[in-house]
């Protein structure tokens, strides 16, 4: 039996997972002590728990655990890995290379750093959301430190040739770093065989807790040293103060456990229900899909339906359908995705477009409801306009 609202939004958050939330409980109550407390039985007990989840957060994507560093999330992840090599190599160079369509917590990382004296080269994307490698290698320069390029993207699920791409680094002695929180979880991701020298991703894009995510700094070929942007403890190796939110990490870490398990299974499940969406609303005039139908997320699929505003749309819906229209850090703006735009697609069709993002829990039943109703209301719209 359907139960409503039916969430189709999990690019931008995914439920808890119940046997991760199973895990985090004892650590509110039972075992509640500060990891940092190194003196008695509850902090030796919060130590073990995050240490724990640290290699089970490391070994998802083939790193090992003392790589691992907690964060807030993958925005302050993202902040740290940009600003911390900016400041650490700053006598190496100045100049970083990214994409137009990265997060903007990439994006306005650099932007604040171009006014700390940064160089930075926005790349393009062509119609699918993919960069041009030859681009990539034509921007690099003497004094390159940094190339960051995200994994999977949060608006059209385009997934960049990250493999290429930390070739290329290595080849020039350039730090990778890829914002991979949309891509861990759902896809097979590894840190050695893509020459990935720093990453960030987060538990709430894999059924864990929001409030804690991860950076990935490289300890070997090359050492990875960043200077850390939050003073006070010296906690985790000294690149992030701050007390450790166990309950979050043993959820981080949980949730990652079970997504090595199934994620191939979550993957199938996924794509399957995503194409059977696409294909059906394809038929109704003026569908189009927006970005890379083949190198992709298998969760993720970005539409636009001429002649509808997609703001109008998610309010009518938005009762029984819970849908975005891009990135949920961008929602509250007026301006059509930024995303889309660098696709070269002009505002109209940008403004008529909607993000489509299944998960774990979707079933099949939701999706023959989804199309049912989009259906029903172009035709609608459709009959109106002629």
């Amino acid at each position: 039996m359907l139960q409503f609202p039916i969430y189709l939004d999990n690019n931008a958050t995914t439920p808890v997972d119940s046997r991760v939330l199973e895990s985090m409980l004892p650590f509110f109550t039972k075992y509640f002590g500060n990891a940092a407390s190194n003196s008695h039985t509850f902090g030796w007990q919060a130590a073990e728990a995050a240490d724990i989840a640290r290699e089970q957060v490391a070994q998802i994507v083939n790193a090992e655990p003392n790589e691992i560093v907690f964060t807030s999330g993958a925005t302050e992840a993202d902040n740290l890995a940009l600003k911390g090599v900016f400041e650490m190599y700053a006598s190496k160079g100045n100049h970083i290379i990214t994409v137009k369509t990265e997060h903007k917590a990439v994006l306005d990382s650099c932007k604040h750093l171009e006014k700390l004296g940064a160089e930075v080269t926005y790349l393009n994307v062509n119609c699918e959301g993919l960069i041009d490698l030859e681009e990539l290698e034509n921007s690099i320069k003497p004094n390159t430190i940094l190339i960051s390029i995200m994994y999977g993207n949060n608006e059209t699920g385009a997934i960049q040739p990250i493999k290429e791409i930390g070739n290329i680094a290595k080849d020039r002695g350039i730090l990778f770093f890829t914002d991979a929180t949309q891509a861990v979880g759902k896809i097979a991701v590894d840190v050695i065989k893509d020459g990935i020298d720093l990453m960030a991703f987060s538990a709430h894009k894999m059924y864990g807790p929001k409030g804690i995510g991860a950076l990935y700094v490289r300890r070997k070929n090359p050492r990875v040293r960043i200077t850390a942007q939050m003073d006070g403890g010296g906690h985790e190796k000294g690149m992030r103060s701050g007390t450790l939110n166990v309950p979050g990490i043993v959820g981080f870490g949980k949730a990652c456990e079970l997504c090595k398990v199934q994620m191939q299974q979550d993957a199938e499940k996924t794509s399957k229900l995503r194409n059977k969406l696409e294909n059906e609303l394809l038929q109704i005039d003026g569908t189009q899909v927006n970005g890379s139908r083949i190198y992709r997320l298998p969760n993720t699929t970005n539409m636009s339906f001429t002649n509808v505003d997609s703001t109008d749309l998610m309010m009518r819906f938005s009762k029984n359908i819970a849908l975005s229209s891009g990135s949920a850090c961008t929602s509250a703006t007026q301006n059509p995705s930024f995303v889309l735009k660098a696709l070269g697609l002009s505002d109209e069709i940008a403004f008529s477009s909607l993000r489509f993002g299944l998960g774990r829990f979707t079933t099949e039943e939701e999706i023959d409801y989804t199309i049912q109703q989009f259906q029903h209301l172009l035709s609608s719209v459709a009959d109106k306009n002629s």
